[in-house]
């Protein structure tokens, strides 16, 4: 089966989540920049979560270029990747609600955490659907910096109990991780 309308469904379920975050977005009700910054807490929320669903489009899209054909079990982890995204939405607007709570910001954690494993799972049936030969391996390797993820959410989930601001640091820290494209997967593309 090829891989095309699997990446039009995610583009379509992704488009969709960032449209939600984005109607959280609301104007102000005065007219001066005093107004304007009370919102400070949704727009820092939105700018981070909006971050995350571009990472995860973006390394999705990597991802899928080495992929030569996918299976139902494939199909299956994509839509969990989908489904834990789809929630960012809400964890994002109860943490900016709150102004980052410990509870709100251990549940965005949370998500994030169930985020980064489901696309380990997607990646890990990508490679057992692809073969042991495959591009797809020579690129993956050992995906050190998608465990290091995992550690760093954990981290972020703890520390959300004492400091809910070091969770966010860990969150935003695994952000800036991954803002680059994976280039294992670009230097396959290129040949190199």
């Amino acid at each position: 089966m090829s891989s095309e309308r699997l990446k039009a469904f995610s583009d379509g379920v992704i488009a969709i989540i960032i449209t939600i975050m984005v109607l959280e977005l609301k104007p102000p009700h005065g007219e001066d920049f005093s107004a304007l910054a009370k919102l400070w807490p949704t727009f820092v929320a939105y700018v981070v979560s909006f971050t995350y669903v571009a990472i995860y489009w973006n390394n999705h899209h990597h991802l899928f270029y080495l992929v030569e054909s996918i299976d139902g079990a494939t199909l299956w982890a994509n839509l969990v990747l989908l489904f834990c995204l789809s929630l960012l939405p809400f964890a994002t607007a109860w943490a900016a609600e709150t102004e980052f709570a410990a509870a709100p910001m251990a549940l965005y954690g949370a998500d994030l955490l169930a985020c980064a494993t489901a696309y380990l799972v997607l990646v890990r049936t990508l490679l057992r659907a692809q073969g042991a030969g495959s591009k797809l391996h020579a690129a993956i390797g050992d995906d050190l910096k998608g465990k290091a993820s995992l550690a760093l959410y954990l981290a972020g989930i703890v520390a959300s109990a004492w400091k809910p601001w070091a969770a966010g640091a860990f969150y935003i820290a695994v952000a800036g991780m991954w803002l680059i494209p994976d280039r294992r997967i670009v230097r396959i593309l290129a040949g190199n």
